[in-house]
């Protein structure tokens, strides 16, 4: 793909504890400034795989706020691709300029198709795609949040030999893919624990199809409340994280699995001694939107 990367570092974070737990978190969200964290990884060898098969577009699908939509925008634009979104709501059709995300995606060049939220369900289902790629034969089809095989083996590549070291590793988990691609690279020493932003119920067959370890775990006690959900508290989480560590996280998914994870080191979850490794997975661009809604609330903002 034609996008430079910055190093993804391991950073210690300093939280006191009297087991003797060290937690670090995997900075994916400094490797680019639009497609950072999963996201590259995701779109990686999809796009290789549409250059090969001579594919001019890509079609995707994601909510008005999507961390994916852009990225995706961003990515066609870098390599040469349009780009076509399905758009979950048809509420937002004749308003989307006034949306951030989807304002960014289309100042890249990326074009819309909003669906009501009951056709968005359709979004997996073999007849409604097979009409998509006959309508839109030149269009390669990337599925929501870009978890497939080939975007879980692009999330192969996040940890590295020197991860070896870690006894757990905690990310977040919204359509699979990511934890799938950490299952599978990971050590038979490794746990891997997923913090869902849904309800682990609906994620558990879509993990099971890409994956054969089973030293993997999904935790959905800090979801406050769904995809997408935020409330005082985790706000002010958020805002406190930043002011003493100087990491912005994002309200979807990051400072949920961070939250969770400082709570069961707290409550002794992990064995005494243990290493901690934490992925951040990017999603800067949720902010944005989510101080939209929260202003309009009267609710505090994200420092940002």
């Amino acid at each position: 793909m034609n996008v430079i990367l910055k190093n993804s570092v391991n950073e210690k974070v300093h939280f006191d504890n009297n087991n003797g737990l060290q937690l670090f978190l995997k900075r994916e969200d400094k490797i680019h400034e639009v497609i950072s964290g999963n996201k590259y990884r995701k779109l990686k060898y999809n796009l290789i795989k549409a250059k090969e098969l001579g594919y001019n577009g890509l079609l995707t699908f994601g909510g008005a706020y999507s961390n994916h939509i852009p990225a995706v925008a961003y990515a066609a634009k870098k390599n040469g691709f349009k780009s076509l979104s399905f758009i979950r709501g048809d509420e937002i059709a004749n308003n989307y300029l006034e949306n951030p995300t989807l304002k960014y995606s289309h100042n890249l060049g990326m074009k819309f198709n909003f669906l009501s939220r009951s056709n968005y369900k359709l979004k997996t289902n073999e007849d409604f795609l097979d009409k998509l790629r006959n309508k839109f034969i030149d269009y390669f089809l990337i599925p929501e949040g870009g978890t497939n095989a080939l975007g879980v083996l692009g999330c192969e590549e996040i940890l590295n030999h020197n991860d070896k070291k870690f006894d757990y590793i905690c990310c977040s988990v919204g359509s699979g893919g990511t934890i799938s691609g950490l299952i599978n690279s990971s050590y038979e020493n490794q746990k891997i624990i997923g913090f869902c932003s849904i309800n682990k119920k609906y994620l558990l067959n879509d993990i099971t199809k890409f994956v054969t370890n089973n030293n993997w775990m999904l935790i959905d006690d800090f979801a406050f409340g769904g995809y997408g959900k935020v409330n005082v508290e985790l706000i002010k989480f958020m805002n406190d994280f930043r002011r003493k560590y100087d990491i912005l996280l994002d309200p979807i998914y990051t400072s949920k699995m961070v939250y969770g994870v400082l709570n069961l080191m707290t409550n002794n979850f992990f064995k005494p001694n243990s290493k901690i490794l934490m992925i951040h997975t990017g999603g800067h661009q949720g902010i944005l939107p989510m101080n939209k809604f929260l202003k309009e609330k009267n609710l505090t903002t994200i420092n940002y």
